[in-house]
């Protein structure tokens, strides 16, 4: 019973996942911020959490099966209750068409996140219903375990983070280039030195075009050779410093290194993965004379 939950669905749909019916814009930016063509990053998703009886937009998230949804683990803290928003182009359209608002069965945060060195930022959201998949609502594909992509490498990260560093969040989905930066340069002193790891991946850093705040835990979207999109990082973290700060790229938790692990919890019945409460943002780095920013609203 080999990933049953998780690779059944992927499986289903392995003819078309990664494959939008609205081709992207890619000339498009996310800090500094064109809006992404409506419903071209299809299986982009909206965590939200309730508060006041307003629901409000947290973090990003990647819908990778019918039924899961791959994201930060800092983005959870387990005293909220979580819905998750579908199909989703402008937040500010409640009943727009196409998209629909899923409650959440299960929150599975990695067991080995460690939320002060920003290590295994990774967690898996089980909706309570498997949803249709549809011209607004697609899975986007994994990437081969243990890939890894070389300098430079066209990425694409999309949000509605802020549009711009303390600016307002973005009703209208946005997305940006983001070319990887490979882990030699990354871990420069000058870059973010020790605090990068071979599980994350870096991409950007021009001081131009960023993640911000409110894109945590989306996707870094590469289009593989097939012309299929991947999700190949979630966003983790960036520099307190700025949204767009150079030699302070975005960093994302890779995604080809957890292959196991979300196929392991896709397999088990209803694994009871702790959640853990958010650090406030933004956090600070004793190994750093900067600080370190989570990119949660």
């Amino acid at each position: 019973m080999l990933g049953i939950t998780v690779l059944t669905a992927l499986l289903a749909f392995a003819s078309s996942c990664g494959v939008p019916s609205i081709q992207p814009n890619l000339t498009a930016r996310v800090v500094g911020g064109d809006s992404a063509e409506p419903h071209s990053w299809p299986w982009q998703i909206s965590l939200q959490y309730l508060k006041d009886g307003t629901w409000r937009h947290t973090c990003g998230g990647t819908l990778i099966a019918s039924n899961f949804v791959l994201t930060a683990a800092h983005c959870i803290n387990n005293a909220l209750t979580y819905r998750v928003g579908l199909g989703k182009n402008n937040l500010a359209v409640e009943d727009e068409p196409g998209s629909l608002f899923v409650a959440v069965d299960t929150i599975h945060v990695h067991e080995k996140w460690n939320s002060f060195l920003v290590r295994n930022d990774i967690a898996l959201i089980k909706l309570a219903e498997h949803v249709e998949m549809s011209d607004t609502i697609q899975v986007a594909c994994l990437p081969e375990e243990g890939s890894l992509l070389p300098q430079d490498y066209p990425c694409y990260v999309t949000g509605w983070g802020r549009l711009w560093t303390n600016g307002p969040i973005s009703d209208e989905l946005q997305q940006g280039l983001q070319p990887v930066v490979d882990h030699a340069t990354c871990t420069q002193r000058d870059w973010w030195g020790s605090m990068v790891k071979d599980t994350m991946v870096c991409a950007g850093g021009d001081g131009v075009i960023s993640a911000c705040n409110g894109d945590s835990g989306g996707p870094l979207n590469r289009q593989a050779e097939n012309g299929s999109w991947e999700v190949v990082g979630i966003v983790s973290f960036g520099s307190g410093l700025g949204c767009n700060t150079l030699k302070k790229p975005t960093v994302f938790t890779r995604v080809s290194v957890y292959i196991d692990w979300i196929n392991q919890v896709g397999a088990a019945p209803r694994p009871s993965l702790r959640c853990q409460p958010r650090l406030p943002v933004p956090c600070p780095s004793l190994l750093h004379s900067f600080t370190r920013s989570r990119l949660c609203s």
